[in-house]
C-alpha cells in the first residue's frame, strides 16, 4: 500500500511541473500572440532577430519571428487549455502523439544564438550539398545539409529538425 501511494504522490508532482511547449499561431501574429498571452498571465517566449528589410523610400530595420507561426509557452499540462483564450493560437505541435517538449537548457541555447552576433558554425572549403556537422551551443550532434553558399552567408538545412537556417560567414 505504501507503494501505492508514493507512485499517486510521483504522478501528481508531475503534472504540477511546469514545462515549455510550442504553440502554433495564425501567421504574421507570433509577437502579437505572445504578447496577448503574456497579458493573460500566461509566461510566452517569441524568439526574433532584427533584420533590414527595403521599401521603396527607405530601409528600416525591423523585428522577425525566428521561427515562423510558433512560440513557446511555459506552463503545466493541466493550463495547457488556457491559451486558447487567444483567438490567434491555433494548436500545440505535437512529437509521437504528446505535445512537444521543450528543455530550458535548448532555449538558453537559442536565446544566446540569438543575442550573439557570431555565426553558429565555421564552414571552410565546402560546397553545396556536403554534409556537416554542426559543433557549439548544443548542436554536437546535429547533421546539417548546406543548401546555398554566398559571399556573407551559408544556408544549412537541420534534416533532424527539418529547418532551413541562415548564418552568417
Amino acid at each position: 500500500m505504501n507503494s501505492l501511494e508514493t507512485t499517486k504522490n510521483f504522478s501528481v508532482q508531475s503534472t504540477a511541473q511546469k514545462h515549455w511547449y510550442v504553440l502554433y499561431c495564425k501567421p504574421n501574429t507570433e509577437k502579437k500572440t505572445a504578447f496577448n498571452l503574456n497579458e493573460i498571465g500566461i509566461k510566452a517566449y517569441c524568439p526574433t532577430r532584427i533584420e533590414v528589410r527595403q521599401w521603396s523610400d527607405r530601409k528600416k530595420k525591423i523585428e522577425v519571428p525566428v521561427l515562423p507561426s510558433m512560440i513557446f509557452v511555459f506552463l503545466t499540462d493541466k493550463e495547457r487549455n488556457s491559451v486558447f483564450q487567444v483567438n490567434t493560437v491555433v494548436r500545440y505541435l505535437f512529437w509521437l502523439k504528446k505535445p512537444a517538449i521543450v528543455k530550458d537548457k535548448e532555449l538558453e541555447i537559442l536565446r544566446d544564438v540569438l543575442s550573439n552576433e557570431s555565426s553558429l558554425v565555421e564552414v571552410e572549403n565546402v560546397r553545396k550539398g556536403d554534409h556537416i556537422k554542426l559543433k557549439g551551443l548544443g548542436f554536437e550532434e546535429e547533421v546539417a545539409v548546406l543548401k546555398y553558399v554566398s559571399k556573407t552567408h551559408y544556408c544549412v538545412y537541420l534534416e533532424r529538425l527539418g529547418f532551413m537556417i541562415k548564418v552568417r560567414r
